[in-house]
């Protein structure tokens, strides 16, 4: 049996959905094509999606086409959304990005294409709505080929642009994009510079090309009407690999989507890569290698899951009895580190329950749903009893307050978004404390050195002690503190980037008085290095000084060119540093920065600046020092070590030694 994981993309509006819809009809799966107008789609099932018209959460459907079942995934378009996508990427063997004839490459569109490039994950391109009014056919392929890329091959032409009547004529494809093919295949510029070319040889070149992501080829067509739909579906069938994987190897699979079954039970989502899993079986799942049993799977075919005894390797199935399993999760043999490959969420808001929500039953549906997107970090602060969850924009948490609503009964409110800033080291800070000396209350001696380290390379934790001088126990009990620790900085913000060098360390060893037991207050225990560790930290983080930077967006915009006088005036309003500006004929394309929190406020002004016609595409870039107002502070959610008086009552209950 052969199987083909596929992926659906596109920016919101392009019209994946309707395809997915029409890819369904043509294979048989559905008798009768779904509307994402009337909310009766097959894959858009949460309420939610259909009263909103937009892909919230991924689904899997599946159809057969000639001898393959093809697991078809449908992700949202929505730039707020994008976790969802990122989860899909790593078990997809191929992937028809979606753009529309009518608006052509989108913001989102680029996001996506980069990413798919340099994941090396094979593409079609299908270029949706030649029947509405206003269809390009060359424009759009010159777009895609200068903002996409320009190893594209058309496998024929759109006539009827912009009527019921608009088609798709294959032909004649490869031949036309000799040239391309003929960059990446000694064989085929052999043949083309001897005369020798055949359709066989240009039909194999471009078959194995597109598996290795080298070339992409491009159809038009409509969802609505069905117009290139076929040829579409024999593309997919001819020119994108199959899944491979040993079904009798051992079993190594990924978890991407994580839902609540009808009792409440996780169900989790998973493409298996090698070996088989079978019902009842115990596998190992999840960081710390901690086994799961296996309930239930159901495997997908012909349209939706259906229970089955096992799942072997290319398969994708629903399983049923893992409690612990989280998004990202491996089964069985690790295959590869869980890569994030979208920028992290930039912004954060204080969830506020309204009037009878009660704030336990909310912070128990706001963990089930960062069960289900672990991009939706949660941050709880006990003492002003307040839950602040991370985020990608505001369409994301309308969609929040609209679940809690409807899923779980839960009124809530907002406050202001704010953007997620981070503290970066300014030099090199020491400091130490040492056992049974000074106002030292605990049973530990640590020393720390913290440094900078560049953007991008993590927290990195060292020795500069023997390993051998005290129980390995203690200094794992350091290194996880000071992980913890550095979650919030002097200013409150994490300090994600840093070397940190433990330069002392000691302990009392186990002692008792004569003829009785272990006695605690004699003895270090992995309490006192983990009570010292944060007292240590921050006076080193305090000697070594911290800057707090803010989120950055890369943005370029595309405006008719005598709006330029309104719009420069509003950048620099919101703080946009425009960095590169440019004529193309009468559209003008700026380019530059703007902080993350300005973003939603330069897509509410723009249409109105730019007579509609304004088009805006933004992603994260980097962090940048604040350096206008005051430095923002972040309320500390942990004992605040910044006050020792205070860490100590909270932590000892009493203030030194």
């Amino acid at each position: 049996m052969q199987l083909l994981n596929l992926g659906i993309l596109a920016h919101v509006d392009a019209g994946k959905t309707s395809l997915t819809e029409r890819l369904l009809h043509s294979a048989g799966v559905i008798d009768e094509i779904g509307s994402v107008d009337d909310g009766n789609t097959r894959t858009d099932t949460l309420a939610l999606e259909r009263q909103r018209g937009i892909t919230i959460k991924s689904a899997v459907v599946s159809f057969p086409l000639d001898g393959v079942t093809v697991n078809l995934i449908d992700t949202p378009g929505h730039p707020d959304f994008i976790a969802e996508v990122e989860r899909v990427l790593g078990v997809l063997d191929g992937v028809v990005l979606v753009v529309s004839a009518v608006e052509g490459v989108q913001a989102q569109t680029r996001v996506l294409m980069r990413t798919l490039r340099r994941l090396r994950i094979p593409t079609l391109l299908f270029v949706n709505k030649i029947d509405r009014r206003g269809a390009r056919h060359e424009e759009v392929l010159r777009e895609i080929s200068a903002r996409l890329t320009p190893a594209i091959v058309p496998m024929g032409t759109a006539t009827g642009l912009g009527t019921r009547a608009a088609r798709f004529v294959p032909g004649p494809g490869p031949a036309a994009a000799l040239d391309v093919l003929a960059d990446h295949d000694d064989a085929l510029l052999s043949a083309y510079v001897e005369d020798t070319v055949t359709d066989t040889l240009l039909r194999r070149a471009l078959a194995a090309q597109t598996r290795q992501a080298l070339v992409h080829p491009v159809y038009f067509g409509s969802a609505a009407t069905g117009a290139g739909v076929d040829a579409l579906l024999a593309g997919v069938g001819e020119l994108l690999p199959a899944a491979d994987g040993d079904p009798d190897g051992p079993v190594s699979g990924t978890v991407f989507k994580v839902e609540r079954g009808p009792a409440g039970e996780k169900v989790a989502y998973a493409r298996i890569f090698s070996g088989t899993l079978r019902v009842r079986d115990r596998i190992p799942c999840g960081a710390d290698g901690a086994e799961g049993r296996v309930t239930a799977i159901s495997v997908f075919g012909h349209g939706t899951a259906t229970p089955a005894d096992a799942v072997v390797a290319g398969q994708i199935a629903r399983l049923t009895g893992l409690g612990d399993i989280r998004i990202g999760d491996a089964l069985g043999e690790p295959r590869k580190a869980y890569e994030h490959v979208f920028a992290p969420p930039t912004l954060e808001t204080v969830v506020v329950p309204g009037p009878g929500t009660h704030r336990g039953a909310l912070h128990l549906a706001l963990a089930q749903l960062a069960e289900q997107d672990p991009l939706i970090g949660l941050r709880h602060d006990e003492r002003r009893q307040e839950t602040s969850v991370s985020l990608y924009g505001e369409v994301q948490k309308e969609v929040i307050q609209a679940t809690l609503a409807e899923e779980y009964g839960l009124d809530v409110t907002f406050r202001e978004t704010t953007p997620l800033c981070v503290e970066r080291l300014v030099g090199t800070g020491h400091a130490v404390e040492f056992n049974k000396k000074d106002e030292n209350p605990f049973l530990a001696t640590v020393g720390l050195r913290v440094e900078p380290a560049p953007a991008g390379s993590g927290v990195a934790f060292r020795l500069e002690v023997e390993l051998g001088s005290m129980p390995y126990a203690f200094f794992k009990a350091v290194e996880d503190t000071v992980r913890e620790t550095l979650d919030q900085g002097l200013h409150g913000w994490q300090v994600p980037d840093c070397l940190v060098t433990m330069t002392h360390s000691g302990y009392s060893p186990r002692q008792s008085h004569a003829h009785q037991g272990f006695d605690k207050s004699m003895s270090s225990t992995g309490a006192d290095f983990r009570g010292l560790t944060p007292l240590v930290l921050v006076e080193a983080l305090r000697r070594a000084g911290t800057r707090v930077h803010e989120p950055m967006h890369r943005f370029r915009v595309e405006a008719p060119a005598d709006t330029l006088g309104a719009l420069l005036p509003v950048l620099a309003g919101l703080a946009a540093v425009p960095e590169t500006t440019r004529n193309r004929g009468d559209v003008c394309v700026l380019e530059g920065t703007v902080p993350a929190a300005r973003v939603h406020a330069l897509e509410q002004r723009l249409p109105g600046l730019t007579r509609g016609e304004g088009e805006l595409e933004s992603a994260f870039a980097h962090y940048a020092r604040v350096t206008h107002g005051t430095v923002p502070e972040r309320p500390r959610t942990d004992h605040n070590p910044l006050n020792r008086r205070e860490y100590l009552l909270n932590v000892t209950r009493r203030v030194g030694g």
